[in-house]
């Protein structure tokens, strides 16, 4: 079955930085979208960033832009969010997503948490 783990979150000062990856297993992951959502306490889910299959395109939320970067190693099944210049803002659970709009599917991750102190 389709699996998507994420992992690297953690606990990080303001201004600081953090790196997650997403594994993606069960799928043709190159074949796939890949996104990064987050979601904080009582606040709806948001679109973070998104990398399409080949990794030619990238697109990210205003609030992130220039302080987030969205990879992807097809080799390696495995999506990555490099986050830099960390505000208290930016904490939420962060989902890992795969996306095959073609045919109608798509899988979430379970989430990893950041937490940003000021």
């Amino acid at each position: 079955q389709v699996q998507l783990v994420e992992s690297g979150g953690g606990l990080v000062q303001s201004g600081g930085s953090l790196n997650v990856s997403c594994a993606a297993s069960g799928l043709t992951f190159s074949s796939y979208a890949m996104s990064w959502h987050r979601q904080a306490p009582k606040k709806t889910r948001e679109l973070v960033a998104i990398i399409t299959s080949d990794g030619g395109v990238t697109n990210y939320a205003n609030a992130v832009k220039g302080r987030f970067t969205i990879t992807r190693d097809n080799a390696k099944n495995t999506v990555y969010l490099q986050m830099y210049s960390l505000k208290p803002d930016d904490t939420a659970m962060y989902y890992c997503k795969a996306s095959r709009r073609a045919v109608g599917y798509e899988y979430w991750g379970q989430g990893t948490q950041v937490t940003v102190s000021s």
